[in-house]
């Protein structure tokens, strides 16, 4: 099999629990540090699939790498060539095939549940391992506006559209699950002068986000392992 691409915008962003869910697997991998500097790749058809990570940036900021992502990102898509994009990659994704991107109506951080789409399409369930809720982790001010073509599978009360699939083959998603315990420490590190003091119903408190990680983290990897798997059968060979 060809390699799965996995496109890092951050150092601070990397693949936590996909890279884990590939290599348990035996597919192959190739990160592809754009914070480093690295070149966009010209070719989406190389790869078996396309990863997109997560940062601190916005969509609409004028960066280097933001036009050759977006071009690539529609090549992949017109080639079925398929596309999984975490918080800012779910936002790449979506500005690709013409939607907008915005400041969110309520910024989200920490353990926040999502409700699995049921009535517009059965694609929700379906990509989720038939659940209807779960708990999630959030840490983002910009928000996606549906592509044309995409079915909204993930929804809460604060951001309505929470994930979207194309062609039962591409996945956007608002939502991080690929969170790992050590990811989940690193960004509250590095994202100390965000955290509120007390918690509110959208944003919590670092010590209301390490409350019961390790038992939040699991079910997440259930979860996200479901996710994965469900978008792995699409991978090119």
């Amino acid at each position: 099999m060809r390699d799965v691409a996995i496109l890092r915008f951050s150092p601070t962003e990397g693949p936590a629990y996909f890279a884990d869910w590939l290599d348990a697997r035996g597919v192959p991998r190739r990160l592809v540090p754009l914070d480093e500097g690295a070149a966009v790749p010209a070719d989406a058809r190389a790869f078996a699939g396309i990863a997109l990570m997560g940062g601190p940036m916005s969509v609409n900021d004028a960066l280097p790498w933001m036009d050759p992502v977006v071009s690539l990102l529609r090549d992949a898509v017109a080639a079925g060539v398929p596309v999984v994009g975490h918080c800012l990659g779910g936002q790449l994704l979506a500005l690709a095939l013409g939607a907008g991107v915005s400041r969110a109506p309520t910024p989200e951080i920490g353990w926040i549940d999502v409700d699995v789409d049921v009535d517009a399409s059965p694609a929700g369930p379906d990509w989720f391992g038939g659940r209807r809720r779960f708990e999630t982790f959030q840490w983002h001010y910009d928000a996606f506006a549906l592509p044309a073509a995409a079915v909204r599978v993930l929804s809460n009360g604060f951001n309505a559209n929470q994930a979207y699939v194309v062609d039962d083959r591409h996945l956007g998603l608002q939502c991080h699950i690929e969170m790992t315990s050590d990811l989940v420490e690193s960004w509250l590190a590095s994202g100390a002068t965000e955290l509120p003091a007390a918690s509110t119903p959208a944003r919590q408190s670092a010590a209301d986000i390490r409350a019961g990680l390790g038992r939040r983290v699991a079910a997440l990897n259930a979860v996200a392992g479901d996710v994965y798997a469900r978008w792995a059968r699409g991978l090119r060979p």
